[in-house]
């Protein structure tokens, strides 16, 4: 689940217009031949019309692709210093738990609790990534930048690889703080604070496995591999099925176990059609692939 800002999509180069806009065109094609010199319109007669648009209204929504040492990219003080923030209170919640199942000695309940927390993060890592992926744009409230990035992703995917540790956390580590910072201050229970800590540090860290699993195998660290070898964190093959036609499954980004539950029953093509036939909202995905979700590699990132 990712609510960081991705550069936004560049117009290739085969989407640029001839630098002299041309005349308008109408093409009429009759269904009925006639000798009159004028021929008689019918209604079934076909007009196809090519406007004339200026083509600077196109090339100056162009942008290259990012670079490597592109500033977005780089993590600053303030993205660090969330991140801190964002540790800490996730630290937190695991350390009282620990104290207080020592002092209760209770073991089983926290552990299971957190087991319940990092498998219901993949969950709602799954929800989130199909909500943002299929409904509202860029201006929707709250969501919007999150929406945008998304959509963003998934043109040029691997430049998630090249965001700097921090910059890829940072956002999900303040809303981490903000949330789990007062359950900190206002609960003991050690069961509880097993599960909080549990499911917001896989959230919190979901983007960075979800960075990982656009890496090769050959550039990530050993533990890394392994750990997404075991499954213990979403794999690079699962990960990669989300990025091809129909780009309607796999959406979830911590540990992928949900995947394949989600994707046999239908889940999400179930919300999909309740959504589409309460509200008339359709999801992106009923008409997706465009050239906006084709993805395009970046050679100076090879």
């Amino acid at each position: 689940m990712s609510i960081i800002n991705q550069n936004k999509l560049p117009l290739s180069s085969h989407h640029y217009f001839h630098p002299r806009p041309s005349p308008r065109v109408i093409t009429r094609v009759h269904c009925l031949i006639t000798t009159s010199s004028k021929p008689k319109v019918e209604p079934n007669q076909l007009v196809i019309e090519s406007p004339s648009v200026p083509p600077t209204q196109f090339l100056a929504t162009s942008k290259a692709p990012p670079q490597a040492n592109d500033p977005s990219l780089k993590s600053t003080w303030l993205h660090r210093v969330w991140l801190a923030s964002g540790c800490t209170t996730v630290l937190i919640s695991l350390a009282k738990s620990l104290v207080g199942a020592s002092s209760m000695h209770i073991w089983v309940e926290p552990t299971v609790a957190g087991l319940v927390g990092y498998v219901m993060a993949d969950l709602g890592s799954g929800v989130y990534h199909w909500g943002i992926d299929n409904y509202g744009s860029a201006s929707t409230p709250i969501f919007g930048n999150q929406i945008e990035a998304f959509q963003g992703h998934h043109k040029w995917p691997w430049t998630i690889t090249k965001r700097q540790f921090a910059n890829n956390l940072h956002a999900l580590a303040r809303t981490v703080t903000f949330i789990v910072l007062p359950i900190n201050l206002l609960f003991d229970d050690p069961t509880f604070l097993g599960f909080a800590g549990m499911f917001s540090g896989c959230i919190m860290f979901s983007q960075q496995f979800h960075a990982w699993a656009h890496g090769t195998k050959s550039r990530l660290p050993p533990l890394v591999a392994a750990l997404q070898d075991l499954g213990i964190i979403v794999s690079r093959s699962q990960h990669g099925a989300h990025h091809r036609a129909p780009y309607n499954n796999n959406y979830c980004i911590v540990s992928g176990v949900w995947n394949e539950v989600l994707d046999n029953h239908k889940v999400f093509e179930v919300l999909e059609m309740l959504l589409f036939f309460k509200l008339g909202v359709r999801p992106r995905s009923w008409t997706e692939p465009n050239s906006d979700w084709s993805e395009e590699i970046g050679d100076q990132f090879l």
